[in-house]
């Protein structure tokens, strides 16, 4: 098993300072950023989806081990919320395809407000080409039914592990042999950091869920402040304590 240990982008401006050096230019902090992680998880991308060359760029500009996650477009969750799939699947994945080997799974981030669509998701997820890694991240609780799970361990897509504030926002249910865990917000000071305690509980849990097998992509979204960064670290740090195959952090 690995777990690839990351966060939720890499473009944020309070990050200087922090974590960016003051004399490093904002053109070079992808590598700045690469060279501390081996994954992120493009979140910009669902606001608006970056061209292929973009893609092409990114790839060019970090090491061979790097891993990208790439977080679907709102208009397939939000604007067209997961009806007639078959064109922004296609777009999404022609444009990430610049990632080339660094392309990482997809991300389904879907509205608070969508309702639970076996129909949908099954259509949606039948549109993405064999092989891709699929992570779906329902935020309405008509989602948790045996149906709903069915329709995601039949394509081999994952439900997305969510933590808002130290506890689990979904089920805990394994559906494929990989795994994907978003960390949103903790409960430590100061704002918005997660205890120690909160992250060695997260590590413990994926241990005893995935064992040796399978990957498990974690990444932390609490970017403010720089929190996402300094908490990836010490995450890093009690998933080997774990005995967990971990990627590397600086």
């Amino acid at each position: 098993m690995t777990l690839f240990v990351g966060t939720s982008g890499w473009q944020y401006r309070d990050w200087r300072g922090a974590f960016y050096p003051d004399r490093c230019p904002q053109r070079l902090w992808l590598e700045e950023y690469a060279r501390h992680f081996a994954t992120v998880e493009v979140n910009n991308a669902f606001y608006r989806l970056p061209a292929r060359e973009t893609f092409e760029n990114w790839r060019e500009r970090v090491p061979p081990d790097f891993v990208v996650a790439v977080k679907a477009s709102r208009y397939l969750t939000h604007i067209k919320r997961l009806r007639e799939p078959g064109e922004p699947v296609q777009r999404l994945m022609t444009h990430a395809a610049g990632l080339g080997d660094r392309l990482g799974p997809v991300l389904l981030q879907l509205p608070p407000t969508l309702k639970a669509d076996p129909w949908l998701l099954d259509e949606c997820l039948a549109r993405f080409p064999p092989g891709t890694r699929v992570a779906v991240e329902p935020r309405q609780g008509s989602w948790w039914t045996e149906e709903i799970r069915k329709v995601l361990q039949d394509h081999g897509a994952a439900l997305c592990w969510a933590d808002v504030r130290g506890s689990p926002m979904t089920p805990l249910w394994r559906t494929t042999d990989w795994g994907y865990v978003r960390f949103h917000e903790g409960r430590a000071r100061a704002w918005p950091r997660y205890g120690r305690r909160a992250l060695r509980t997260w590590a413990e849990r994926i241990a005893a869920t995935w064992g040796p097998d399978g990957d498990v992509y974690t990444y932390f979204n609490n970017d403010p402040n720089a929190a996402a960064v300094e908490d990836a670290r010490t995450f890093a740090r009690a998933a080997r304590a774990a005995a967990l195959d971990t990627t590397r952090t600086l």
